[in-house]
């Protein structure tokens, strides 16, 4: 049963030692986890692409999302979002902000993801509701923004700029994937029985060895190993490494 109230958080984005993948991370990390898909109060889909692979084999499923207390905290936040989203965008900023006040101030880069567990487009939102330009603007040169999306058009969007997106692929989306490799774009694969050294012709890389490897690589293939509920897939969304077309 999804709560229809929510309150305030004190913090939006987590750091990235919360997470085992970007704990990994060489650079200091920050995310947003919102709950996915229409898992909140008015049914609204975060994950606008989801197949009913992805939706079955998300990471919501895989670490600290699997306990309720996490799963509650993540969908009070999706009901912030969805009720009052100028306040979310306007704390988000500050947050974002905040962090980037400190990186100038140590003289370091430091990488936010965005979407944790969903595909919203929080830099374009913030320049919609904040006038603020998070790729452009000077005060944010030393954050690196990158996330996964489903959405191709969006990946187009923003590459070759400071926000690093790799295509998601699932069951439902291989016309895409060969799109967004041609024109250069990363696209991430969930693999059983190991990795492939290629998949479609491209070369495959670990990714999970840290979060950050869509920023350090371009035009790859990164590859995942199942985790959560994806270990039990049935719908294409995982590919099988012995029995790859």
């Amino acid at each position: 049963m999804i709560s229809t109230s929510y309150k305030i958080p004190k913090q939006l984005l987590s750091k990235g030692n919360t997470n085992s993948k970007t704990a990994k991370n060489n650079l200091e990390s920050y995310i947003l986890y919102l709950s996915p898909a229409k898992q909140n109060n008015k049914n609204i889909n975060l994950c606008p692409k989801a197949s009913k692979g992805c939706l079955a084999a998300c990471l919501y499923s895989a670490g600290r999302g699997k306990f309720s207390n996490v799963k509650t905290a993540r969908i009070n936040k999706s009901n912030y979002y969805i009720n009052d989203k100028i306040n979310f965008i306007d704390q988000l900023t500050k947050e974002i902000t905040k962090i980037a006040a400190k990186s100038i101030k140590q003289n370091k880069k430091i990488a936010i993801r965005l979407n944790g567990t969903t595909d919203q487009d929080f830099i374009a939102l913030i320049k919609k509701y904040n006038n603020i330009d998070l790729l452009n603007d000077k005060e944010y040169k030393n954050i690196i923004f990158y996330d996964y999306t489903a959405i191709l058009g969006k990946l187009k969007k923003y590459i070759n700029t400071n926000y690093h997106l790799t295509l998601s692929r699932k069951e439902d989306n291989q016309d895409d994937i060969l799109k967004a490799l041609r024109f250069g774009g990363n696209v991430a694969a969930v693999f059983k029985n190991g990795l492939p050294q290629k998949y479609k012709g491209f070369k495959v890389i670990d990714g999970d060895k840290s979060d950050l490897e869509m920023i350090y690589n371009k035009n790859v293939i990164l590859g995942l190993t199942a985790k959560g509920d994806a270990k039990k897939d049935t719908s294409g969304f995982v590919l099988d490494n012995i029995n790859l077309n």
